[in-house]
């Protein structure tokens, strides 16, 4: 047995054997047992502000969905055709090269953003990091909104994706370490909603704006970015910092204040055990982690913890993500005027954030496991990609392309509801509270670069004057998910009703990841003490 009585002041102890494969809870059974009775609706009496900071925090994300998808419907937007394409017959036309320059400019940004996330989030906390990047995103809003020219506005797109990349580490990082476990799920949830309301807002901006023929047709929707970052910036100074940052950099008081921000004064947990249980989980990933760069990812268990992260995210891309950002594509080939399919691709987004929604009562009212709910997802989605390539098939017919359009919408909802929602549940769980911020990181940046890869390939594999698959790319994105299916059935563990110290004891366990649900550490631990006596 360990000591820490010097990090912690209470004499608190970590069972493990010499390897440091098979730890026990102990100091913490109490606290642990506390978590797992807490219910929903007594976690958010006690917890309001926690709910209301994770979500604040999410405003961020709502700036990179608007983002990553505003740019692509001004490439049919006539203002924008006129004033920075070529002439085209009677219109004009954004050259293609420069459509996927400035349609990868955001993933770009994100990849290298996710990154460099990392350090000053560890060194700086999250607060100072996010409100940094607001200043950021803030002054390179002005680089688009007074672009002169496609190089200037696809440099802008670039710069201004960087903070992006911040935004999707920080959001669920901050989420996953200020609520208890009870609402950990909708929080962490609540951050594939945010990037929803992000595309949703951004269609509804686009449909409305698409019969303006003035330049206010595209400078009002960059204008609109301003917004956010003013929000935030407004609200940061008053938002609690991160407990298990503060306990990292040993601010044990200041660790204390932020709980007791964090939890209400009138239904107010236990604090001094809750800080205890932050204490613990930190002192026992010491036991296992001497160092937190990006190398101890690969290092032991952490290499299982890392291919979880990666690829939950990582599917989002490979298993037909990209589709959803054709579906106006798919309208327009149904017979669809321009103004039309952008309605319709309003609806498909609208589809998208009752799916999400949907998923907050999968998790809480039915209490579905994240391993349940992600791997159903896969399989419904794998099957309707490839009713989507064989309605495709047959050529020239409308009531095929409608049902291929129709299943795209279903697609989305189920995506929406399982597999967009919960791959954030999951990354925010699966990694160890000491590298969470580098494992988000990895993670966000493997599924940008993977999303410029799909960003460059899908104009050649569905436009007419190249491959021309159209539907037929559900065939292969189908195939793609089905293997994605086979993985997620043996790789993702069940991470539901699990304390971030349970976590860490079941991989450093190497109990198998099929078994993480059923492995029961509290009664273990009592027939332990029971022998014992």
């Amino acid at each position: 047995m360990e000591k820490h009585e010097e990090a912690t002041g209470v004499g608190q102890e970590v069972s493990r054997d010499e390897k440091g494969d098979n730890v026990h809870i102990d100091v913490t059974r109490d606290i642990t047992r506390a978590e797992h009775d807490l219910g929903f609706r007594q976690a958010l009496r006690q917890y309001p502000t926690a709910t209301f900071w994770a979500m604040f925090f999410s405003i961020a994300v709502i700036m990179s969905g608007y983002d990553g998808q505003i740019i692509f419907s001004f490439y049919a937007l006539p203002a924008f055709q006129k004033r920075y394409g070529n002439p085209i017959g009677d219109g004009y036309e954004i050259p293609a090269p420069w459509q996927t320059a400035l349609g990868m400019g955001n993933p770009i940004g994100q990849v290298l953003g996710a990154l460099a996330s990392g350090y000053p989030m560890e060194r700086f906390g999250r607060r100072w990091t996010l409100a940094v990047c607001c200043v950021w995103s803030v002054g390179f809003v002005f680089v688009q909104f007074f672009a002169t020219s496609l190089s200037m506005l696809c440099a802008g797109e670039i710069l201004g994706g960087l903070a992006y990349g911040f935004y999707v580490v920080i959001a669920p990082t901050y989420a996953s370490e200020i609520c208890p476990l009870a609402l950990r799920g909708l929080l962490t949830a609540f951050i594939n909603l945010a990037f929803v309301i992000g595309q949703f807002i951004a269609q509804g901006v686009a449909a409305g704006l698409e019969g303006r023929e003035d330049q206010w047709a595209y400078k009002a929707p960059f204008a609109l970015q301003w917004l956010w970052p003013v929000i935030i910036l407004i609200g940061l100074p008053f938002a609690p910092e991160s407990p298990y940052w503060l306990i990292r950099q040993g601010r044990k008081e200041d660790a204390r204040k932020a709980l007791e921000k964090l939890s209400s004064s009138k239904n107010a947990p236990d604090i001094d055990q809750v800080l205890l249980g932050v204490e613990q989980t930190d002192l026992l990933e010491q036991e296992f982690e001497a160092t937190t760069n990006y190398w101890d990812l690969f290092k032991g268990v952490n290499r299982v913890r890392t291919e979880i992260t990666i690829m939950v995210y990582l599917i989002q891309v490979i298993a037909g993500n990209p589709l959803i950002g054709y579906a106006n594509y798919f309208f327009e080939q149904a017979g669809l005027n321009a103004a039309d399919s952008f309605d319709m691709g309003v609806g498909n987004t609208a589809l998208g954030f009752v799916g999400t929604i949907t998923s907050w009562f999968l998790l809480n009212y039915f209490k579905l496991g994240r391993r349940t709910i992600y791997n159903t997802g896969m399989w419904v989605m794998t099957l309707l990609l490839f009713i989507i390539g064989f309605l495709s098939i047959p050529t020239n017919n409308k009531g095929a392309i409608w049902a291929m359009a129709s299943c795209m919408d279903v697609w989305t909802f189920i995506y929406q509801m399982t597999v967009g929602p919960i791959c954030f549940v999951i990354i925010s769980e699966i990694s160890s509270t000491r590298l969470r911020t580098k494992s988000i990181a990895l993670s966000t940046a493997v599924q940008s670069f993977f999303n410029i890869i799909s960003t460059i390939a899908m104009p050649y594999m569905l436009n007419t004057d190249q491959a021309n698959w159209g539907g037929k790319a559900g065939f292969l994105f189908g195939g793609i998910s089905f293997f994605c299916a086979i993985w997620c059935h043996f790789r993702l563990p069940e991470s539901k009703g699990r304390t971030f110290e349970e976590l860490d004891i079941l991989f450093q366990r190497k109990v198998p990841l099929r078994d993480f649900k059923t492995y029961d550490l509290l009664a273990e631990t009592e027939l332990g003490k029971v022998e014992t006596a």
